[in-house]
């Protein structure tokens, strides 16, 4: 599958083993290619829906010694997540993950990924909307993940497909791959067409 892309050498911008994992499941070839500290801000003025793929855009930037050799293709992508209008970055530490986790308790919330695919002939770039509903939950039912599984590397401070995803998710309206990281049918069909 995706004969189209398969000269090209495929960079994985990211060191997120959950990204890294969906593109083996749809089988995609790749590596994994990570240059640390990049930054992640953006502007103050920029519109929430606008920022996933700003953050994306910018870690292309830092892989312009991939993408510029004619073979090669880079992915990066960025999620947030975002409860009424505030987006919630990866926790602190483990009072903030509390508090990000009471906040979505009873709530629906957005989860955003921006991808870009970017070669030195061509660049994509979209965002993925995946609405979540979780379930109110108790103080010791966060406390006990939060504890057990330290979601500290996660956007909202939490993993949809761990714990808190099979006991506190009610519903999804979208991609589910999209909660875990990395909108991965539209990135397939993204591909399909590079």
């Amino acid at each position: 599958m995706l004969d189209n892309i398969k000269d090209y050498r495929i960079v994985l911008a990211s060191g997120s083993p959950r990204r890294s994992e969906l593109l083996k499941m749809a089988h995609i070839n790749f590596e994994v290619l990570v240059v640390p500290d990049l930054p992640e801000t953006y502007p103050d003025d920029l519109a929430l829906d606008q920022i996933p793929e700003y953050l994306a855009r910018q870690k292309q930037a830092a892989y312009a010694s991939e993408w510029g050799r004619p073979d090669t293709l880079v992915l990066t992508a960025d999620t947030i997540v975002e409860l009424d209008g505030k987006v919630l970055n990866k926790p602190v530490d483990r009072e903030d993950a509390l508090r990000m986790l009471g906040a979505l308790s009873g709530n629906k919330h957005r989860v955003l990924t921006g991808v870009v695919i970017k070669s030195a002939q061509k660049e994509v770039a979209f965002t993925a909307v995946t609405e979540v509903w979780f379930k109110s939950l108790k103080k010791d039912v966060l406390s006990y993940y939060v504890d057990q599984c330290k979601p500290f590397d996660k956007a909202g401070a939490y993993g949809v497909q761990e714990w808190i995803g099979l006991v506190g998710v009610e519903r999804i309206e979208g991609s589910f791959y999209n909660v875990m990281g990395l909108p991965v049918g539209r990135l397939y069909e993204e591909l399909s067409r590079f």
